[in-house]
């Protein structure tokens, strides 16, 4: 894939955050949320960040959506570093980037009106005049499939999934072209995340969208996503087109995100793979492969060299030194 053919490029990107070592210490430590990750997203597709909590995938988004300033490597939209954009200019690429957050509840402020919720990007980016922006948000509102009376009410009167599908009017309040939706259902119901997800997926063919789904449930992003990079402690250990991860699946932690996936399966519960231990501190990661102290395939090299992200078949990336066999996988 040619370059033009991707939206963001994101190359070697490095967060760190400095942290003290304790509450009466001045001493700090450097927490490496997000370590050296290389991906693209092409123009109208939708990649997933995924891993447990911890791994780095909202701060790689947040980085993205430069609400962090990366500590180091390179942000690319339409072939333009804006890696260290600022004032005017980062203003511009703030219409272009939007954001959908993953609690409907804390995202809204209970202050305002639905409309004016809606409306205040378009107000802070001086877009169209009074009467305009309310007609815009009118048309909003029915787009994401609210009713034009809900304009006038407060968050407080609406469900969790209406709170969602009025972040989502607010992140399309600019015609962005990007989009990152960090966990946007993870705090529904499970009968109305398919309903959100849908939504998304219309919205994404009507508008010519590109997404950057951040999720830990491997279920959502097998139904929304086209490629997955999977991520661990800052690092991104496998890359794949969505069915080929869930079907041959290569790094040991992936095998284990996708046997925890639910399933009516009987043999397929009794055989699922249980991980022993926490995900290690970014603070103080283990040497060699991040994985290596959790990893029931685990030899000695593993402690002692970190694995490059090599691609063992067309489009597929992992980091491993023993990649599984589609053979050794269970749990399709």
């Amino acid at each position: 894939m040619s370059k033009t053919d991707n939206i963001i490029e994101v190359k070697n990107l490095k967060m760190y955050f400095e942290v003290t070592r304790g509450l009466f210490s001045s001493d700090t430590l450097t927490l490496r949320a997000v370590d050296d990750v290389s991906f693209s997203v092409p123009r109208g597709g939708t990649v997933g960040l995924v891993g447990e909590s911890g791994c780095g995938k909202t701060t790689t988004a947040r980085c993205i959506l430069r609400l962090y300033d990366p500590t180091g490597g390179q942000i690319l939209f339409d072939g333009v570093d804006i890696t260290r954009s600022k004032g005017r200019k980062m203003r511009q690429l703030r219409r272009d980037m939007q954001i959908i957050f993953q609690d409907p509840y804390a995202s809204l402020d209970p202050r305002m009106k639905v409309g004016d919720i809606i409306g205040e990007p378009l107000v802070v980016h001086g877009v169209a005049n009074a009467s305009e922006r309310s007609e815009i948000v009118f048309n909003l509102l029915k787009t994401v499939g609210l009713a034009p009376d809900h304009y006038y009410r407060f968050p407080h009167e609406f469900s969790g999934g209406q709170r969602q599908r009025i972040g989502v009017a607010r992140a399309l309040a600019l015609n962005p072209r990007l989009i990152v939706a960090d966990e946007p259902v993870s705090a529904l119901d499970v009968s109305i995340q398919a309903q959100i997800l849908n939504l998304l997926q219309d919205l994404q063919n009507e508008l010519n969208l590109t997404y950057i789904v951040v999720a830990h449930d491997l279920g959502v992003v097998r139904h929304i996503t086209r490629f997955v990079n999977v991520m661990y402690v800052g690092k991104i250990v496998e890359s794949s087109a969505t069915e080929e991860l869930f079907r041959n699946p290569a790094h040991p932690y992936t095998e284990a995100l996708i046997s925890a996936v639910p399933s009516l399966d009987l043999q397929r519960k009794m055989n699922r793979l249980v991980l022993r231990g926490d995900v290690p501190s970014p603070i103080f990661p283990p040497s060699g492969c991040r994985f290596s102290n959790r990893c029931m395939y685990a030899k000695s090299i593993c402690s002692k060299e970190e694995p490059p992200l090599d691609e063992i078949s067309p489009n597929h990336f992992v980091a491993c030194h023993f990649p599984l066999e589609e053979s050794d996988y269970a749990y399709k």
